[in-house]
């Protein structure tokens, strides 16, 4: 078996229990979704199977403005749909847990290695290992499911929503721009955003 296909079984599966631990064991969200999915970016390089595209700086430009129009989309359905009793509480629990957490680490954490581990994995090994079968937009469909499946196990609803709807834009950035560039800039230019302008009220500062 080659090593991308391993990893990209056995990744999800590594995810999925990440969050077992946050969401059972009370591991920090920080340390367990850094260190698993920075492990996992950089094993994912190790393969080769992730892809820069044909226009990287084209693609970056792309996703760095899909991340500002996410972050906007996102603040706007939470400034209605917040009014939801467990929405509202779930996304103020996980604001709650950068509590004693600077907003440099939280940025380096989240910015700088879940999120492009994240996207190395399942933009670039998933969708690469699944796109040597299947059709490009069928092995996209495939990565989706397979992301959302794994975040589902945290038991967060903006979690959930968030491996929905961003999970869908990502993949559909790497599928149409044939690379990960687009991904990771719009993956994390939201994610900066959200930490530093949270759009939860009273979670901001």
């Amino acid at each position: 078996m080659r090593v991308e296909v391993a990893l990209a079984i056995a990744a999800p599966v590594a995810v999925a229990a990440a969050w077992l631990l946050v969401r059972v064991r009370g591991v920090s969200v920080w340390s367990a979704m850094g260190v698993t999915l920075g492990g996992l970016g950089v094993l994912s390089l190790a393969t080769g199977e992730p892809s820069a595209g044909p226009r990287p700086w084209l693609a970056l430009i792309g996703g760095v403005l899909a991340g500002v129009a996410l972050y906007a989309a996102t603040a706007a359905f939470l400034a209605v749909a917040g009014r939801w009793r467990r929405l509202g509480r779930d996304a103020r629990e996980l604001y709650g847990r950068r509590r004693g957490v600077g907003l440099e680490q939280a940025l380096v954490a989240s910015v700088a290695i879940t999120a492009p581990g994240e996207e190395l994995l399942w933009r670039g090994v998933v969708l690469g290992t699944l796109g040597s079968v299947f059709a490009p937009w069928v092995a996209g469909l495939l990565t989706w499911l397979g992301y959302v499946a794994a975040n589902a196990v945290s038991g967060s609803v903006p979690i959930l929503l968030g491996a929905i709807v961003g999970g869908a834009v990502w993949t559909g950035l790497a599928v149409w721009t044939e690379g990960v560039v687009a991904s990771i800039g719009c993956h994390a230019v939201w994610t900066a955003l959200m930490i530093v302008f949270p759009p939860i009220h009273g979670e901001r500062g």
